[in-house]
């Protein structure tokens, strides 16, 4: 008994072929039958290997986006330490300003 697949049973139609229900098959069935199976493995190759490909890119849409949040996050804390570096930098300025306008102080030195 020739078990059929409907896959195989709608390809063998589209090629216009029946095969008979019974073993053995002549050497033109089976080549036509073999035809049809690799057509089938091709066809099951081709969505898994796209498959395969959507998850891949999937993947690096998902990486590149983290990377993107990441890079928006680092950009913000350069900003705020720009501004902080800013803000000590002028209050360094001021305090050297302070400490130059102020007249030195003599002391006295004893030798003993």
């Amino acid at each position: 008994q020739l078990q059929l697949t409907e896959e195989e049973k709608r390809l063998l139609a589209q090629e216009g072929v029946t095969l008979p229900g019974e073993l053995p098959l002549t050497q033109a069935e089976e080549r036509l039958l073999k035809k049809v199976r690799r057509k089938i493995r091709n066809k099951q190759s081709a969505q898994d290997s796209r498959r395969r490909k959507k998850e891949y890119l999937d993947g690096l849409e998902s990486r590149a986006a983290a990377c993107s949040a990441l890079n928006q996050e680092l950009r913000r804390k350069v900003q705020e330490l720009e501004k902080s570096n800013g803000s000590l930098l002028q209050q360094l300025q001021a305090l050297i300003k302070e400490t130059s306008t102020k007249p030195a102080q003599t002391g006295t030195c004893a030798l003993v």
